[in-house]
Order: C-alpha cells, then structure tokens, then sequence
C-alpha cells in the first residue's frame, strides 16, 4: 500500500486459482471475484484489474478462453472496475485470476489484526465450496445440484463491504484457502486474543455437511488442520463430517467482520435486508492470555 493523495491509498493484490467448475464462464466469474474479494477485505475499492491467464489453448481451444473471459470482465464491471489488459500464457493446466489495484482512505484501512476482547464476529457467505467442487468432480454431487449455488458462491464482497463500512469495523478478513479455522487463527493472532466460534451458528452450502458425511474431502483439510491444530480446542460434540467442513479451503468465500457487540444486531440485519441474505452472527472474541480458537 502507498498513500496516492492526502486523502487517498493505493492497494493492490494478486490472485488466481485452477478451475473450481468445468463451466469457462462460471470459472472466469468465480476466479474475478475472489480475485477482487482481497481488495474489499481491506475496506478498498477496486480501480483498476489486469488478466492473468495459464491456459492451454491448442488443447482447450480460444473458444473456452473467451468464455473464461466474459465470465472475468462481468465481475470487474459489477465492481465498477476496469479491464486495463493482462498477460497470458500457454500451460498445461488453467489457471486464471486478476491482479486487482484499488484505493481506500489511509484512516479507514482495515486488517486482521483489530479484533478488541467483546467483539462480535459476522460472517458474510456461507462456507463448503472446496468439498462442493470437488465431489462435482468425483461425481458424488451432481452438477444442477453445484449449479443452483454458484451465483452466491460468485457474489462479490462489494455489497457487504458497503454496509459493513456505516459501523465501526475493528477488523476485516475474507474466508479463502486457509478456511475458517486458518483465517480466524490469523485474526486472534494478529490481535491477540481467543476467538469462539459457534459451530451451530456457522451457515454451510447445501450438501457440504452431506459430501464429507459421504467421504469427500478436499486437497487441503490436512494441511489447514495441522495449520491450527496448536492453537484450537474444540468443545463441542462434533462428528468427523462437522469436524472436516471446519478446514474445508473456500474459493471466494465471504467476509468475517469483527465489530462491537452492541453493533452486531443492526449490521446483521442491514446486511440481510440488503441481499447479503446468509450473513449471521458466528462468534465472539474474548481476552486471553493465549491467542487461539475454540469451536463451542
């Protein structure tokens, strides 16, 4: 981040990701949005974006890199942002994604790190997109089933971020690849205190819960629980399915917002009243002389 004007700070960020769905349009739309998704965490506002594309296109064909593309260009539109370029490359697997600048005030900055003991946790999507993705492809979950949720799953942060901002944000972070243990662990450490999360309170996709029950799982839960695992109590009665969503990666997951209890209330129905219609209440943080989470 450099500051631009007196008024004004520059942010910028690089993203991208291996296809989630077989779909070009819904993958360029997913990979925009969690692409963008970095600069709302951080209270911005995206300016500006470039294409990253790895794509093999003597296998695949232009025609699916262009649908890849539209999907891309109509979340940088909805941001309000523009398309300045990119750069390309031929690979053997996509991977696509957007290297995203944005501007937010120097004294309205937010980070991971601004938790106070008292606060309220909100969560902004619901969670379950790396076990959905991939039982897909195993073909547990059949595809109209994946389909009915991709466009929450490809809403940008924009709309919660907007609201979000008329209350007083102590800290922000956005649920991507770490899950939500990994990216609640970042946030107490960064701020120095106990997080609890209520498992009950946690919203879930339909079928993730189901796709672990069945077996699925993704690349990335052992490494998200060793990640944690140090600094994590559980203390509710978990099955092995519940336990394993805990450390499922998301692909352009929601907002976890932490403001002052009193707050809690009013920002979660603004949100929902303002079609951010999962957004609920997920925990709390509490002081302690150890930074950690515990799953109550």
């Amino acid at each position: 981040m450099y500051r631009l004007t007196e008024g004004l700070a520059v942010i910028s960020t690089v993203d991208f990701i291996t296809p989630p769905v077989d779909d070009p349009v819904w993958f360029g739309r997913i990979a925009a949005a969690n692409s963008l998704s970095d600069i709302y965490a951080m209270g911005g506002r995206p300016i500006t974006a470039l294409n990253l594309v790895m794509f093999p296109a003597r296998k695949l064909g232009t025609d699916v890199l262009r649908e890849l593309l539209r999907g891309g260009y109509e979340k940088v539109a909805e941001a309000g942002a523009s398309l300045a370029g990119g750069h390309s490359v031929d690979d053997e697997e996509p991977k696509y994604g957007l290297a995203v600048t944005g501007v937010v005030s120097p004294d309205r900055v937010l980070t991971n790190a601004g938790v106070r003991p008292g606060d309220v946790l909100v969560l902004t999507k619901p969670l379950g997109t790396g076990v959905l993705f991939n039982a897909c492809r195993s073909k547990r979950l059949p595809w109209p089933e994946l389909e009915a949720v991709l466009p929450r799953i490809a809403a940008l942060n924009r709309y919660a971020l907007e609201i979000a901002l008329a209350f007083e944000v102590h800290a922000c972070t956005d649920i991507t690849g770490f899950g939500i243990l990994g990216h609640t662990l970042e946030m107490a450490r960064g701020s120095s205190v106990r997080i609890d999360l209520t498992f009950d309170n946690l919203p879930f996709y339909p079928n993730a819960l189901e796709m672990y029950r069945k077996g699925e799982t993704t690349g990335s839960n052992r490494a998200n629980r060793e990640m944690v695992q140090k600094d994590l109590e559980v203390v509710a009665r978990l099955s092995a399915h519940q336990t394993n969503v805990l450390f499922d990666p998301q692909t352009s997951g929601g907002l976890l917002l932490s403001v002052p209890a009193e707050q809690v209330d009013p920002l979660v129905e603004k949100l929902r009243a303002s079609g951010v219609s999962e957004a609920c209440q997920v925990g709390r943080a509490v002081e302690s002389p150890r930074p950690g989470i515990r799953v109550v």
